[in-house]
């Protein structure tokens, strides 16, 4: 048995997939899901959902939003995806350093709730683009193991 899940943003639905295991970043934390999870309505924090289909790990940016779980079924309802595919690492740390510039001087409060806002988005953007180059690296890794095995037998 797996777990259904739909990520539905205001303009589509965004993607639709069966996982044996998914990590939500919920506005207390995070909260791991495996079939048979109990029912759960929770808010969605900006930040990486993490899925696992056998043993292969993928991540995408949400940006704020719900998420309810129930019989086996992750519906996600959030403002904004970002997908490896949406931006480029050299783009992402650009956009992070001007967020963290801009949250560092900002002195009102209105501004700095604003400047936090944009901060978290820009840093799950950054971390979509960390996230597969880390997965890179490790199958890059485990292809020269296999390669140093072979070649020694």
């Amino acid at each position: 048995m797996r777990l259904q899940v739909y990520l539905l943003t205001p303009d589509c639905i965004f993607q639709e997939k069966k996982v044996d295991e998914l990590i939500l970043p919920t506005s207390t934390g995070q909260i791991g899901v495996l079939t048979g999870h109990a029912p759960l309505i929770t808010a969605i924090d900006i930040g990486l959902i993490t899925f696992r289909q056998s043993s292969n790990w993928s991540a995408i940016a949400l940006i704020g939003g719900f998420a309810v779980i129930k019989e086996n079924k992750v519906t996600i309802l959030v403002n904004e995806v970002v997908d490896e595919t949406s931006i480029k690492e050299n783009d992402a740390q650009i956009e992070i350093e001007k967020a963290d510039d801009r949250l560092n001087k900002v002195t009102k409060e209105k501004r700095k709730v604003e400047a936090t806002f944009e901060y978290k988005r820009a840093r799950a953007r950054y971390q979509v683009t960390q996230y597969r180059k880390a997965s890179l690296l490790y199958l890059l890794e485990i292809l020269c193991r296999n390669i140093v095995v072979h070649v020694s037998e």
